[in-house]
């Protein structure tokens, strides 16, 4: 046989696999049906497990056993997106429990941020919900947290994700271990200013006060002065130091709005290297609750710690044709090697996609919990 008659016969082989798959997903079809008269859960894992063995075993070659393998898994996956379709067409359980909300009851809302006053956390929360909003601060994120799971503040504003530094990851810790939702986010510019008491000039400075993130994220403009650098617990509190002492031979590097709080001099603005640092923080409450045009849905899932089992969870994005913005991992504390998975997508928990995909997680993950849609 030349190239041409080997290709038409791959092509009858191909047509042939095509008329199978149709009829056995007419079949998985009728499987729905039963599971959905009886209340059957849709995965079995001990049922694939054994079908992945048995098609194996038809096979006459390792290679040939690997790839039927896979093939198979990718088919019974199928199989399964079709019932969870099927299941919430017909009003099948999966119920989201958020209540989608026209607007944020911002009038009156109390706001708690870390650090002192003056951090970018505090500017951050100004932008979203504007002036004159009762807010208070706290000395550590868990705080903040706790005050709205607590009921003493109805939002905290909290950094998750800097474009230059990465993610904190102790904020993604504590919305797992927290029952609080996402509700919002703001992205603000950082851009570091070199902040004096009155009446300081650069050629007065002597020590400069900020945390240890912002000293290295202005190192180049430190690199050619001698001056001593400390490190603090933020930005916020440095300035607040140089304030108070008002020693015109200490200046702190923080943001201009600290600046503004504590009447401090700019002696320099813009004294980071990256002109394109920006800090995205999420507005939080202890409410299951989202706006009704929110675009984004942030969840956090386990997955067993077996080949192509992420693959496999990743896939419900896929097949919902869902656009995933993100994705992150954190250690599972007491397990050794296992993660959590922290994925971004675009969607809002009213689309009957995104809850076909979330059905098809909560089934197939372990501990999938929504973190919010906003």
């Amino acid at each position: 046989m030349d190239l041409l008659d080997l290709r038409m016969a791959l092509d009858e082989i191909d047509a042939r696999i095509v008329e199978l798959y149709e009829r056995r997903m007419e079949i998985c079809a009728r499987v729905a049906e039963h599971k959905i008269a009886t209340g059957k859960k849709v995965l079995d894992r001990q049922r694939e497990r054994e079908k992945l063995a048995k098609v194996r075993e038809l096979t006459h070659s390792e290679f040939n056993g690997r790839g039927v393998e896979e093939l198979f898994e990718q088919i019974m996956s199928m199989s399964r997106k079709l019932q969870y379709q099927m299941l919430a067409e017909n009003g099948g359980p999966g119920r989201i429990p958020f209540i989608g909300v026209e607007e944020l009851d911002r009038a009156d809302a109390r706001v708690v941020f870390q650090g002192a006053e003056g951090a970018y956390s505090q500017a951050a929360m100004v932008q979203y919900f504007g002036e004159g909003i009762k807010s208070s601060h706290v000395e550590t994120f868990r705080d903040a947290m706790s005050a709205i799971d607590e009921g003493s503040a109805d939002y905290a504003v909290l950094p998750i994700e800097n474009s230059t530094a990465g993610i904190v990851s102790e904020i993604y810790d504590l919305l797992v271990e927290f029952e609080n939702y996402i509700v919002g986010e703001q992205i603000i510019r950082i851009e570091h200013c070199l902040l004096g008491a009155p009446g300081a000039e650069i050629s007065d400075i002597r020590r400069v006060y900020s945390h240890p993130q912002s000293l290295m994220q202005s190192a180049k403009y430190l690199a050619d002065r001698d001056w001593q650098q400390i490190s603090m617990q933020n930005n916020a509190f440095a300035a607040r130091k140089v304030a108070q002492e008002g020693d015109v031979t200490q200046a702190a590097i923080a943001g201009e709005y600290a600046g503004q709080v504590y009447g401090l001099k700019v002696l320099k603005k813009g004294v980071n290297h990256s002109g394109s640092n920006s800090t995205r923080f999420i507005i939080v409450t202890n409410q299951k609750i989202y706006l009704k045009d929110a675009k984004k849905i942030s969840i956090c899932f386990e997955v067993a710690h077996e080949s192509g089992s992420l693959y496999h969870m990743l896939s419900h994005f896929i097949y919902n044709n869902l656009n995933m913005t993100k994705i992150e991992s954190r250690p599972i504390e007491g397990r050794n090697w296992e993660y959590r998975f922290f994925v971004d997508f675009e969607g809002n928990l009213g689309d009957s996609a995104v809850r076909n995909a979330l059905r098809g997680l909560r089934e197939e993950a372990r501990n999938m919990k929504i973190l919010g849609n906003y």
